[in-house]
């Protein structure tokens, strides 16, 4: 996949977890262990979920589909990519009781943007997922996709081409000009927390704002009346060198304390002990994205269902270890940075 750069921010995203140290506790009972939680309101098994990815249909030939069947078969969150092969109908009729978000940016054509809003809202979604640190599309150095097929080739694996829609239609280009072209077009470089507060008005779906990496930008969030935050460096493909989402985490749940937004994390998540720092450091839930793809290649909707197990078994033998029964049990104490060590040597 694309990286930003160098890719420093999508290896430190993955490298950071390393940094921590973890503190267990001992002899306490951790026969029974529960890890359920909800998530704005919804139950689900674990709090490991899916982040958004575009172009899984590249992956497995029923790409968000079988996501969503392996997240539906597993009872926890999948955010829909709003550059998913199949519509959000499709996606929502092919798994009708998984939990579905669908993710999207505040785009220059707003006809466009609450076309996405309201065709997720009759397909039955439960919120939405803005990605907010793209004014403009990062230096990809390595991008190698969507270079030969046409605009209308690539719009038919987008959700927001509708040949029949009129006000998509006429947002759209003749067929002439590439997605990558057409997206960093509709994306807004002068776009505000207003924007955030237009989108409030036009639906009643829980806001969550992707890609807030500092406190001052989470107190923003709070006062625009999002409901939730999920800290994320766009898995390393926006701006290189900004701190591993990990390392951000703490200053975003301490901004927010006692608004009652929900955080939420991801990038360079990758085994259970990483899920353990991350609740450690206030997360309430984190989100998967290159893993579930890789578990989609391998086998479609069992290898993405086979991840989520892998993840979530570790993540349980973790808490047995670190002496925790329930997620409650898991304190800030629990882990701390490296430094706290060396520099006591």
């Amino acid at each position: 996949m694309d990286h930003a750069d160098e890719g420093q921010t999508m290896k430190n995203c993955k490298n950071a977890f390393k940094r921590y140290r973890l503190r267990p506790r001992v002899l306490r009972d951790v026969s029974n262990r529960q890890f359920s939680t909800t998530i704005l309101g919804h139950p689900v098994s674990f709090p490991i979920c899916i982040s958004p990815t575009a172009g899984q249909g590249f992956a497995d030939i029923e790409g968000d589909k079988a996501t969503a069947r392996a997240a539906e078969s597993m009872n926890t969150v999948m955010i829909v990519s709003s550059c998913a092969f199949f519509t959000f109908k499709d996606i929502s009729l092919a798994a009708p009781n998984a939990i579905l978000w669908f993710q999207m940016h505040l785009y220059k054509d707003r006809k466009v943007t609450r076309f996405y809003v309201k065709q997720a809202e009759r397909a039955g979604f439960k919120a939405v997922v803005v990605t907010v640190d793209t004014p403009v599309m990062g230096n990809r150095r390595n991008l190698k996709r969507g270079e030969t097929m046409t605009a209308r080739e690539e719009y038919r694996m987008m959700n927001c081409y509708d040949p029949n829609n009129p006000e998509v239609r006429s947002s759209i280009a003749n067929g002439d000009i590439a997605l990558w072209d057409y997206l960093t077009e509709q994306l807004v470089t002068s776009e505000t927390w207003e924007g955030i507060h237009w989108l409030r008005s036009i639906t009643k779906l829980p806001i969550v704002v992707k890609g807030v990496l500092t406190g001052d930008s989470a107190i923003e969030a709070v006062q625009a009346g999002v409901d939730a935050i999920l800290v994320s460096a766009h898995g390393g493909r926006q701006l290189d060198g900004v701190p591993a989402t990990i390392e951000a985490l703490p200053e975003v749940v301490n901004a927010v304390k006692g608004s009652g937004v929900e955080v939420y994390m991801d990038g360079g998540v990758r085994q259970g002990t990483d899920v353990f720092k991350a609740l450690a450091l206030g997360a309430r839930a984190v989100f998967l994205g290159r893993p579930i793809i890789w578990g989609l290649a391998n086998d479609g909707k069992n290898g993405v269902k086979k991840v989520l197990e892998i993840v979530r078994d570790e993540f349980s033998l973790t808490m047995a270890l670190t002496g925790c029964s329930k997620l409650d049990d898991i304190k800030a104490s629990m882990v701390v940075h490296e430094s706290q060590y060396l520099s006591k040597l």
